[in-house]
């Protein structure tokens, strides 16, 4: 015989287990529809122009091995915006970013390891640029890299990437 109770409870749980598959599925709706990866930060979304052309694999043995090859894709997609020379002693910004990659080289989450919150627009820039850059170099020795580097972002509105930096005036410097 089955009681009300067992009912009750049974409902409540079809009803919960419901809810929580629809809310699942607002989240991934909301994460296709504008571009958002986890641990994005801003509402940045790579431009609709960006290029799809797939860079040759790396041959890294490691992630700190990968670093260049990914400091390389996001260098040759956007050469008008890389500081060209020794930065000056004082950055406007520093951030540092961990992408993690699938197999394939396409950004499956990003985490903030420093923030430069005193400049969100940066924030919002690097994310940008690192969607556009989308995919990166396969890396079929490491199979999904993890990539992290630190922007280093000038007044101008250019930047270098720890990785390739060609390192930083001291003060009095020219």
């Amino acid at each position: 015989m089955i009681t009300n109770s067992f009912l009750r409870r049974a409902v409540i749980r079809s009803t919960t287990a419901a809810l929580g598959l629809w809310l699942a599925g607002c989240a991934n709706l909301s994460t296709s529809l504008h571009g958002r990866v986890p641990g994005q930060l801003s509402d940045a979304v790579p431009p609709a122009t960006q290029s799809k052309a797939k860079p040759p694999a790396s041959q890294a043995t490691s992630g700190r091995d990968y670093r260049r090859d990914a400091a390389q894709r996001i260098y040759a997609l956007n050469r008008a915006r890389i500081y060209v020379g020794k930065l000056p002693p004082a950055l406007y910004a520093v951030g540092t970013l961990q992408v993690y990659l699938d197999a394939n080289g396409r950004v499956n989450s990003i985490r903030w390891l420093r923030i430069p919150e005193h400049a969100p627009e940066v924030i919002a820039e690097i994310e940008r640029t690192v969607l556009a850059a989308s995919p990166y170099p396969a890396a079929p020795r490491i199979g999904k890299p993890v990539w992290t580097d630190t922007w280093l972002w000038d007044q101008s509105g250019r930047f270098q990437l720890d990785s390739l930096s060609e390192g930083q005036l001291q003060p009095g410097e020219n």
